[in-house]
């Protein structure tokens, strides 16, 4: 039970998401082009989460990095998940831009 609670929110060994972009990861905000207007990671591309199994073609390369994130960590979980069961390799959940932004600095 707890391992899946953890799989669902991308818990587990500590990433290095700074280490991660460097590297040239993309940073997909999964929340709503208003939520995305008022403030992100600079640098990240925003396709909301109920727009992503439409928009997957944006992000041509199955093995480079993806990190996801949102407001809380709720709907990035559910875009790791979209992304894995569409065969993407290397995707990680970021939790909350804030979150994010802070640990890139």
């Amino acid at each position: 039970m707890l391992n899946t609670i953890k799989k669902i929110f991308g818990i587990g060994p500590k990433v290095d998401y700074a280490e991660l972009v460097k590297k040239g990861a993309i940073i997909l905000d999964v929340r709503s082009s208003g939520e995305y207007s008022g403030g992100h990671v600079k640098g990240s591309i925003n396709i909301p989460v109920d727009q992503l199994n439409k928009n997957l073609s944006k992000l041509k390369d199955k093995n480079k990095p993806i990190i996801t994130v949102c407001a809380s960590g709720m709907r990035s979980a559910s875009a790791k998940s979209i992304l894995k069961s569409n065969g993407y390799t290397q995707v990680y959940n970021g939790g909350s831009w804030g979150s994010l932004q802070n640990k890139l600095r």
